[in-house]
């Protein structure tokens, strides 16, 4: 624990889908005009999308971008370390997509 490579911190940042990770951390999510929203951890506002492209969710009134480490960190308080142990925990099988 604590020491990583920068495939595996890669494969954490895009394999592992930003709307997962939403849905581990049971962040309350809304559809608005068909656009999936979600309640921004920092603000609690849902001025929010997420882009499935780029594997990014987006605060529109913080103007913050999230990757699924930095959602984590955010939605949890979790220090960086913790927050790879428990991502790390919903990788699944050799492709590690989930």
């Amino acid at each position: 624990m604590g020491s990583y490579s920068d495939d595996f911190l890669r494969m954490l940042r895009n394999d592992i889908k930003i709307n997962r990770v939403i849905g581990i951390l049971c962040l309350e999510t809304r559809y608005t005009k068909d656009i999936f929203r979600f309640c921004c951890p920092l603000c609690h506002g849902f001025h929010t999308a997420t882009n499935p492209d780029t594997n990014l969710a987006r605060c529109f009134e913080c103007k913050i971008n999230f990757n699924p480490i930095d959602l984590v960190m955010a939605a949890t308080n979790r220090n960086f370390i913790e927050t790879v142990e428990f991502l790390k925990s919903y990788v699944k099988g050799p492709h590690h997509g989930i």
